[in-house]
């Protein structure tokens, strides 16, 4: 995928593009990001940890291209699997961002890095390196289905995964979308209201 593709992802952002896609596509919005404003769009890199363990995570910010995103599912357990260290080395390897079903720490750390991390908690709580369930196959991570190369977006409203196959699709719609919002918007600042402009109208009264 290019970085033409990234930008626009990243334009539109996760609620528009979700809407657009009509696809079960958004990950479990309890995974928020860690740092406010932190956002990030690029191919996926899989990644199954078992809980507690972050070695998988270790193995991925070696072998993962350059640019991706890590997408870890560690099945919802809570313990600090990423931290300082690991930004600065997924940094030097490129990496894009994060995001984890499961915990990170060392926050500020990753705030004033500048790394965009999304995750479902925080915790001191440190890993072992004992076993890699997977490391860059497909996973299926809160029900949604991410495989290498799908294109994930992280923004302040969530995060959703593309497939692969779907992103011209998707993005031509949602560039279609946004442009009918603005016209919407633009008619609200007039002074137009959304009940005239939703076709709602005949619920005056009624309601």
């Amino acid at each position: 995928m290019s970085l033409d593709i990234h930008g626009r992802a990243l334009a539109l952002g996760t609620s528009t593009l979700y809407e657009a896609a009509g696809l079960p596509c958004a990950i479990d919005p309890a995974i928020r990001p860690v740092w406010t404003g932190a956002a990030v769009a690029g191919p996926a890199y899989p990644v199954h940890c078992a809980p507690g363990d972050n070695l998988a995570i270790h193995l991925a910010v070696e072998r993962a291209p350059r640019g991706s995103v890590l997408v870890v599912s560690a099945d919802g357990f809570v313990a600090g699997y990423w931290g300082e260290v690991l930004t600065v080395a997924a940094q030097a390897a490129g990496i894009a961002g994060l995001v984890i079903d499961g915990g990170v720490r060392d926050v500020a750390a990753l705030a004033r890095r500048v790394f965009p991390a999304f995750s479902r908690g925080i915790s001191v709580r440190g890993t072992v390196k004992a076993s890699a369930p997977s490391v860059g196959g497909a996973i299926r991570m809160t029900g949604v289905d991410v495989a290498l190369g799908d294109l994930v977006v992280a923004d302040d409203d969530g995060v959703v995964v593309l497939p692969a196959a779907e992103v011209p699709r998707v993005l031509l719609a949602g560039e279609a979308r946004a442009a009918k919002e603005a016209d919407f918007i633009q008619r609200l600042a007039e002074g137009a209201t959304t009940v005239d402009l939703l076709g709602l109208a005949a619920w005056r009264g009624r309601a």
